[in-house]
This record gives structure tokens, sequence and C-alpha cells, in this order.
């Protein structure tokens, strides 16, 4: 599948996105450390502002007017106005930058990485999916069409490290069971989330369906939700405390 542009529409249909996507502390935790003793903090494609460190001066830069607003009201800083791949900052302006969930959303990831470079004197610390792991998860079995979509959009962990230079470490980021960020995975264990609109519309991908096949997708699920096939094949997952998906953290030194 191919996407001529990544990113998503969040003016005009992410008005409700903070209501759903908001900081897991598990996994916040995760960044924090990969901030290390970075005192000031630079946040890209920043969105309502989940996962920003509360301890350290943080710049956030966003372009959806929506984003904008719903991060005044969770009281996190104004973002300045703008993209990753011109970012209005000298060179080695900070000591760390961030950027999560949100390259994904990039026109053009390598111009994006290399700002990020350009204005970060030590880590950056990036926050993603990586491609190679989406079937892991159920919903490749019930949304195979959106994974589609996600392995068109997401790039390859390899293209990412290779671009920033340097040295990078790649963790995979366990999910718990309960996570307070409504991404897909995040709902591993909660099936029934699916159902709600509101739900899949916290997540991006879903934006790039038809509404038809939004429509069949979440049948099959919920059908088979209702005759118990979707508990005789995956119900161990509601068991599970933390979920090995596909989610990866990137910390990338200079």
């Amino acid at each position: 599948m191919d996407i001529e542009n990544p990113s998503f529409n969040y003016d005009g249909h992410g008005k409700q996105y903070s209501t759903y996507r908001q900081t897991d502390a598990r996994i916040a935790q995760y960044i924090t450390e990969a901030l290390g003793s970075s005192q000031t903090v630079l946040n890209v494609g920043a969105g309502s502002g989940s996962y920003e460190p509360n301890d350290r001066y943080v710049v956030a830069v966003e372009p959806s007017s929506s984003m904008r607003q719903q991060r005044l009201k969770s009281n996190k800083v104004p973002a300045v106005i703008g993209t990753a791949d011109s970012l209005p900052f000298d060179e080695d302006s900070f000591d760390a930058s961030m950027a999560t969930l949100t390259i994904h959303h990039w026109p053009d990831l390598e111009k994006g990485l290399k700002e990020l470079r350009r204005v970060t004197k030590d880590q950056i610390v990036i926050m993603t999916y990586d491609p190679d792991a989406l079937d892991v998860f159920w919903n490749a079995f019930y949304f195979p069409e959106l994974i589609e979509v996600e392995k068109a959009r997401y790039p390859k962990i390899e293209d990412i490290t290779e671009i920033l230079g340097g040295e990078s470490v790649v963790k995979k980021i366990p999910i718990p069971i309960d996570c307070q960020d409504g991404f897909q995975e995040a709902f591993y264990g909660r099936p029934e989330a699916f159902l709600q609109k509101e739900i899949r519309q916290s997540q991006s991908a879903w934006g790039f369906l038809l509404n038809d096949v939004e429509h069949k997708l979440v049948k099959r699920l919920k059908d088979d939700l209702e005759s118990g096939k979707w508990d005789e094949k995956f119900g161990f997952h509601r068991d599970m405390p933390f979920f090995h998906g596909a989610l990866r953290l990137i910390t990338s030194n200079s």
C-alpha cells in the first residue's frame, strides 16, 4: 500500500484526542530515563503534551491548532507553531529532544530527523512502532486493512537509526493491561474498546480507511465477541499484565 501523505488531519478529526490519549506513567518512566540529565528538552510533534517531563524546561512544536488548544486545557506549556522539517531554532539549542508517536505523520522523515539532530546537543528520544512487529497483535487477524495502513506509515527502525547517525539503543516497551494511552495495542486485553467510535477516532490509522471498510472490520470483531469466538482464540490476553508488541523507544546519541 502506498500512502502519499502519512499525516493525519487532527484539526478536522482530533478534537477529542486528549480525552483518550494520555500519558501512561509506566511508559513515561522509560522516556524519563532516556532523557537522562538533560535540562532543556524539545518536543516535536508534541500533540496535546503526553509524555512531556514536568521537571525540565520543555519547548513544544506542534502544527495542529486543535492540538495546541488541547495542550492549554491540559495545563501544558503553549506550543510553537511549526513542523519537524523546519525547526525555528539554532544548532544545539537543546540538551535533548523527543518525538513520541509522531514520526509516522511526518511527510519528510529524513529532513525531520536531521533537523532534530541539528538542534540537539545530546540524546534524541523517539517512541514509535516497529512495522515489522505489527503482526504479533491480534488486531492483524481482525483488522488486516488497518495493519496495511500502519505498515505503510511507520518507518523501519533501521531507517530511523541510520538517518540519526551516531549510536542508537532500541528498547521494546511493555504495554500494561490498563494502559492509560489509547493507542491500538493498549487495548490488547480490552477488545470491546474498538467498538467505540471515539476510541477509533483517537487512533489515526482508522482515518485512512473508507467508512464501509471500517464498518466491516468493526462488525467482524463485534460478532466474534458476542459469539465468544474472540475469547476462544485470544481470551488469554485478558489475563496478561503486560503485552510486548510493536512499541519501541529509540535513544540516539551523536
